[in-house]
C-alpha cells in the first residue's frame, strides 16, 4: 500500500515520489507525480448518511479539513503566493486568526519564501504553534484581527508582499477550484452551505458556481452570533462594520466582510443564516462522532445548519457542504467551550425565570 512518502527508483537514477500529502519537495533530484501547478490537494467528496437523515435529500461533504494546512484557505492563498512569487516577491506577510496564517506559512515553506504572520491575542496556542512549525515568524499584536491586520500592512514593501486572508481576487479564484472538483465528480448540487467570516470562501464558491454553469445554485451563508458582519450588513442595507467580535468562532472574526461578498448577495441567491456558539460547538462534537473528524466552531456553524436543518434545505435533493476545516482546536478545548456555553445558557434560563 502506498503511503504519503512512497518512493520508486527508476532506470535513470531519479527517484519518483508519489506524494499523497500534496507537498512539493525542494530537492531537484525529486519530482512529484500529479498536479505540479497547485499547493493544495484535491479533497474527497463523500456522502454523509447521518446528516442526510436530518433532511430529505443527500448531503455531500467537501472535506477541505484534509488540506495539508488544515483548511480550504490553502487553495486561494497558495494561488496568491505562487502568483506573487512569479512577480518577484521575496517575502510574504499576512494577518490571521489562525487558518490563513497557517496556509501562508505552509505556502512559504513549500516555495522557499520567508513568512511573517501577525495574529491577534485571541489566537489559540495550537494555531500559533502550527504556524511556527511551518518555519514562519509569528507576531502577536492587538485584541482583534483588524488590529493585527493594520499592523501587518505596515511591514510590507516592494519585495515583502501582503497576503490578505480573504479580500483578494486571487484567493477567490483559488477557492473556486472547489467547484471545479465538484463538477468533475459529476455532482450537480441544488444548494451549497458554507461559513462566512471575511467572505472569501463565499466569493470563491460563487465564482466557481458561475464558471461551472451552476449560477442558479443558491448559497447558504452561515455565521455565528457575535461574528455576523454579513448578516448585520444585509439587515442594515449597507456594507458596515460590527462593533466587536464576541463569538468563540474566532476564525470567523472579521468585523467587516469583503465588499465583494456583500455585493454578491444582490447578484446571486444568498441565504444568510446565523447560529449560536453553542449550536456551532455541538455540531463540531456531533460531526466528530459521525465522521471521526474534528473541525473548528467556524466550520461547525455550517454543520449546525444541517444538524438543526433550516427550512430552506428541506426540499433539496443534493446538498453540498463545504467542510472548511480549521487547525486551531483540540477536543479538550472543544469540550471546555461546550461546558462554558452550556453553563451560560442555563444561567440565562434560570436568570430570566427569576
Amino acid at each position: 500500500m502506498l503511503n504519503s512518502a512512497t518512493t520508486l527508483t527508476i532506470s535513470n537514477n531519479k527517484t519518483v515520489i508519489i506524494n499523497l500529502s500534496g507537498r512539493l519537495p525542494n530537492n531537484n533530484n525529486f519530482f512529484r507525480i500529479g498536479n505540479m501547478d497547485t499547493l493544495h490537494i484535491e479533497t474527497p467528496l463523500i456522502e454523509s448518511i447521518p446528516l442526510g437523515r436530518k433532511v430529505k435529500g443527500k448531503v455531500w461533504l467537501k472535506l477541505e479539513a484534509l488540506q495539508p494546512s488544515g483548511s480550504f484557505k490553502l487553495r486561494g492563498i497558495g494561488n496568491a503566493c505562487q502568483t506573487y512569487l512569479r512577480k518577484g516577491a521575496k517575502k510574504f506577510v499576512s494577518s490571521s486568526g489562525g487558518n490563513a496564517g497557517i496556509a501562508v506559512a505552509y505556502s512559504g515553506r513549500q516555495l522557499g519564501i520567508p513568512v511573517t504572520v501577525v495574529v491577534p491575542e485571541s489566537t489559540t496556542e495550537r494555531s500559533i504553534e502550527a504556524i511556527k512549525q511551518e518555519h514562519a515568524e509569528v507576531i502577536v499584536k492587538g485584541g482583534t484581527w483588524q488590529e493585527a491586520h493594520d499592523y501587518s500592512v505596515k511591514l510590507t514593501d516592494s519585495e515583502c508582499i501582503h497576503i490578505h486572508p480573504f479580500d483578494d481576487p486571487l484567493l477567490w479564484n483559488g477557492h473556486a477550484t472547489i467547484l471545479d472538483e465538484v463538477k468533475k465528480s459529476g455532482l450537480s448540487p441544488d444548494v451549497v452551505v458554507l461559513s462566512v467570516g471575511g467572505g472569501g470562501l463565499m466569493c470563491g464558491i460563487i465564482e466557481g458556481l458561475c464558471r461551472n454553469n451552476m449560477a442558479n445554485v443558491p448559497v447558504i451563508a452561515v455565521e455565528t452570533d457575535g461574528a455576523d458582519s454579513l448578516s448585520a450588513s444585509l439587515s442594515a442595507g449597507q456594507h458596515l462594520e460590527i462593533e466587536d467580535i464576541t463569538s468563540v468562532a474566532t476564525s470567523l472574526g472579521a468585523k467587516k466582510v469583503a465588499k465583494a461578498a456583500y455585493d454578491w448577495c444582490y447578484k446571486h441567491e444568498v441565504v444568510s443564516h446565523v447560529v449560536s456558539d453553542i449550536d456551532a460547538v455541538d455540531a463540531c462534537l456531533e460531526f466528530s462522532n459521525d465522521h471521526r473528524l474534528l473541525v473548528e466552531p467556524a466550520c461547525g456553524a455550517t454543520l449546525s445548519a444541517l444538524y438543526n436543518p433550516i427550512e430552506f434545505l428541506m426540499d433539496k435533493k443534493n446538498i453540498l457542504v463545504v467542510v472548511c476545516g480549521g487547525a486551531g482546536v483540540m477536543i479538550d478545548k472543544m469540550n471546555d467551550w461546550k461546558q462554558k456555553l452550556d453553563n451560560n445558557r442555563l444561567q440565562g434560563i434560570f436568570g430570566s425565570s427569576g
